[in-house]
């Protein structure tokens, strides 16, 4: 049972989560419970009762303060300081000790407790966000929590009635590498939003503190001049008001605000709800997925699929891969490596295949600690039993092969005169031979299953000559992989396989940064109009498209991504 060991450090404690719905229902059965001690006639069960109810009232703040984050890169007394310290720095760190409102709850030992940048920093990190607006005072110590979890080139737009801390808000911010993110806009709200609106701004989240007035207009505000993006949510805090919003006989007209706050948010058509009971209460608001039906009147609106989104998938849904299987030969490196990353973040499951196991494992490694389901498979792709056991292996963990990522290949440089047929063979069995045989390995897979995607690795060197190294085999090979693309495209396509390739331009990767290749380089990037050679990270997008519904309508094409170079 709940014993505090003081009735001081128990009253501190309650008043300090009182902020909460649970402090007040914990506040309130600690004075039942001291009516029902002094009372005899109050019969034991119902004291034992009070007490256990008391005890699970008072345990759940504490407990989600213990199981939230514990640690932080920057807070706002973590600048530099000095004997006097700046009188900003010092009231912020009286604030984040001292004032509730913040959003934070203090326990009897001191120790900060679950606040509002825990849980705003979790949901910028799922939704990827890189531009917000908080409208309303914002929380010190959360804001900068926030502007940790943005990109480096992220944006905070805070808007006030009134600078939040001395004469100028933004110091109290300017000191941190992350404050510089954070953009104060002081003056009348209204105004404030008029102007972002008239810059054509849009955020990712939109934050409204919901005790303040007018934040009824605020939201529409938002809404009705698109402040917020197809895709972002807005969180009202404090829409819970004490639990006061649901309570019958309520006449202060700051609950009433919020209740009729929640009321027209829950009424509007455009989006939906949900309010979490943390803290003061946190509504979650997004767009509805489906448009409704009465803004659908005007006759100009076509309801086709351009309208709803094919299969009512808009168009980067359509882009995902979840609950795909793929497979990336020479995954163990370079394009290869950029192409199973690719593939695993757009939600498919990847099988990296290489000849050396270790550089196969290494990626599935890396895929595993970013939550991608991987396997590291080791295979020479110009045996026939290898490309075979790669396809049974990925069936037997997986049960089918829905993406082929024939990417394995190897480039041996010789002048045409001195090429060896040992040279010539070799090339070939990996770069035309090995990739035949992965797309006759998982095409059967896929013909028979009547869906899925081959995307071969053919070169830039496939449509000119590149210079000035003599690579004969390696040209002469890619062309084959684009002329053997083309036909599988257009035998399968109707079966329900599409077969595409990416031409890749000169690529920086170690190979080319080698003592060999080095000195070629500068001559390379004088035949390039992009002025520099492709990156891993270039190619990644197009192995998504052309691996996804999307690209469903294309086959038998060469997709080159080689900044200009074949046009010079």
């Amino acid at each position: 049972m709940h014993n505090p060991a003081a009735t001081g450090s128990l009253s501190f404690f309650l008043s300090s989560i009182s902020e909460t719905p649970t402090g007040l229902i914990a506040e309130n059965l600690l004075k039942a419970k001291e009516i029902a001690l002094s009372d005899s006639r109050v019969p034991e069960q119902l004291k034992s009762y009070l007490q256990k109810a008391l005890d699970v009232a008072l345990g759940l703040d504490p407990y989600l303060d213990a199981m939230a984050p514990s640690k932080r890169k920057t807070s706002p007394d973590h600048g530099p300081g000095n004997a006097e310290g700046t009188g900003t720095r010092v009231k912020l760190r009286e604030e984040r000790a001292f004032d509730s409102l913040n959003g934070k709850l203090v326990n009897q030992e001191g120790k900060i407790a679950l606040d509002w940048g825990h849980i705003f920093r979790m949901l910028v990190h799922m939704i990827r966000a890189r531009k917000i607006l908080l409208i309303g005072k914002p929380k010190g110590y959360s804001i900068l929590a926030i502007a940790e979890e943005l990109p480096d080139d992220g944006k905070i737009f805070a808007c006030a009635e009134v600078p939040y801390l001395g004469v100028n808000s933004q110091e109290a911010f300017d000191y941190s590498s992350d404050g510089k993110k954070i953009s104060m806009q002081v003056g009348p709200i209204a105004d404030t939003l008029e102007a972002l609106h008239a810059e054509d701004e849009d955020f990712d989240i939109v934050f409204i503190d919901a005790d303040q007035r007018n934040a009824v207009s605020y939201y529409s505000f938002v809404m009705d001049n698109h402040l917020l993006r197809m895709d972002a949510v807005i969180c009202v805090e404090n829409t819970l008001m004490k639990g006061q919003v649901y309570l019958e006989n309520v006449s202060d007209e700051n609950v009433l605000a919020v209740r009729k706050l929640n009321t027209v948010i829950n009424s509007d058509p455009r989006v939906e709800q949900i309010i979490l009971p943390v803290q003061s209460g946190l509504s979650i608001i997004r767009r509805s997925p489906v448009p409704p039906e009465c803004f659908l009147f005007q006759k100009e609106v076509v309801r086709d699929d351009v309208f709803w989104g094919y299969n009512r998938h808009r168009i980067l849904d359509r882009l995902r891969l979840d609950g795909k299987v793929a497979y990336v030969t020479g995954g163990g490196q370079g394009i290869g490596r950029a192409f199973a990353h690719a593939l695993g973040e757009a939600g498919a499951k990847v099988a990296v295949v290489d000849v050396v196991l270790a550089k196969a494992k290494a990626v599935a490694c890396e895929l595993s600690l970013k939550g991608i389901k991987s396997i590291a498979i080791a295979a020479d792709v110009s045996k026939p039993e290898d490309v075979q056991r790669i396809v049974d292996m990925i069936v037997a963990c997986w049960g089918t092969v829905h993406i082929a990522c024939n990417n394995a290949g190897i480039n041996m440089n010789s002048a045409s005169e001195d090429t060896s047929l040992e040279e010539w063979d070799k090339t070939f069995n990996v770069n035309l031979r090995g990739l035949f045989l992965c797309c006759q390995a998982a095409g059967r897979i896929m013909l028979n299953q009547g869906y899925g995607k081959i995307i071969n690795t053919a070169s830039m060197a496939s449509l000119i000559v590149p210079h000035p190294q003599k690579q004969v085999a390696y040209n002469t090979s890619k062309a084959g992989v684009v002329k053997l693309t083309q036909t599988l495209g257009t035998e399968w396509i109707d079966r329900g396989v599409k077969v595409n390739c990416i031409s890749p331009g000169i690529v920086d990767t170690p190979l080319i940064r080698s003592k060999d290749l080095q000195p070629l380089v500068q001559g390379w990037l004088s035949d390039i109009p992009a002025g520099r050679l492709a990156q891993a990270t270039d190619l990644q997008a197009a192995v998504v498209y052309l691996a996804s519904e999307a690209s469903d309508y294309m086959t038998g094409h060469n997709l080159v991504i080689e900044g200009g170079q074949s046009l010079w």
